[in-house]
């Protein structure tokens, strides 16, 4: 059955294992042989060094496959109408997550173990990218990474992750990491019929749209003024002349140049001046 591999450890030498069968195309192995040929891997990868180049083939060769796993599992969610290919890559993630963990003591069939790490994955996935209002998808697509890089985090340090380190995790600044984060807020709603109290309240059922007011469109008016009066104090006096005649008093910018003896085009070009200077310190007060 081919070349027998030595492995020493501690000064003993053993004999290992026959080596490993040539497979050209794994993702083509029929599933009833994947089934064999999977258990005689794992006991290779037992004897095999993590890390190495032997080892990573081995890994790699098992993943392809037990594909068919996946795509049995992905079937089972061809109604949600998404885009199976990404069911199918996320359902990869279960697999490779099984194979990791997976051990031969335990006595049980490879499959039985994978296919809930692999539908668990997937049903992570409709959780995490099934949205209540719309969402730019790359801020979809952040907050999965945003989600993995919190649980992996969470549990390597033992407590929530800074900002900085989920930066650092995901590849992103920190910038882009808090827009994934206020995206997540788009992920689930409440309905505004949705009650409100315990059932002992003793004043009947409350439901949400009781306690939400109308906007008042007044209120970005009086946000604009209180930002506007430090922004006018500080211009010429004949600028705030013009903004008077012309928004306070409504006239034309012929008869304001009549008034202050200049020409219209000239009154033009100051009150456009003047009202970028003022849309400028408006927009850095944002």
């Amino acid at each position: 059955m081919g070349a027998v591999r030595t492995v020493t450890t501690a000064g003993e030498r053993t004999e290992a294992a026959p080596a490993l069968p040539e497979i050209a195309e794994p993702h083509k192995v029929a599933p009833r042989d994947a089934r064999e040929l999977t258990r005689l891997f794992f006991d290779r990868l037992d004897a095999l060094e993590e890390g190495t180049r032997e080892f990573q083939d081995a890994r790699n060769t098992l993943i392809e496959m037990n594909m068919s796993l996946v795509r049995f599992a992905a079937r089972r969610f061809r109604s949600r109408g998404d885009d199976m290919e990404d069911v199918v890559q996320v359902g990869t993630i279960g697999l490779i997550k099984a194979i990791d963990r997976f051990e031969l003591s335990r006595e049980v069939e490879f499959t039985t173990f994978a296919v809930p790490y692999i539908v668990g994955e997937i049903k992570r996935f409709f959780r995490d990218t099934t949205w209540a209002v719309h969402v730019p998808r790359r801020l979809q697509e952040a907050r999965v990474e945003l989600a993995k890089a919190n649980e992996e985090l969470s549990t390597r340090l033992g407590r929530a992750p800074k900002v900085s380190e989920l930066a650092a995790l995901m590849n992103l600044n920190e910038q882009q990491v808090v827009e994934a984060q206020i995206a997540s807020n788009g992920y689930s709603s409440s309905s505004l019929d949705a009650t409100i109290g315990g059932e002992d309240s003793g004043e009947g059922e409350a439901v949400l749209s009781d306690f939400i007011g109308a906007e008042d469109p007044g209120m970005e008016l009086v946000e604009d003024l209180h930002a506007l009066a430090p922004l006018l104090a500080g211009l010429e006096p004949r600028d705030r002349q013009i903004l008077e005649l012309r928004f306070g008093q409504e006239l034309t910018q012929a008869q304001i140049g009549e008034r202050l003896g200049v020409s219209q085009m000239h009154v033009s070009r100051l009150l456009n001046r003047t009202l970028g200077t003022l849309r400028a310190g408006l927009m850095s007060e944002r």
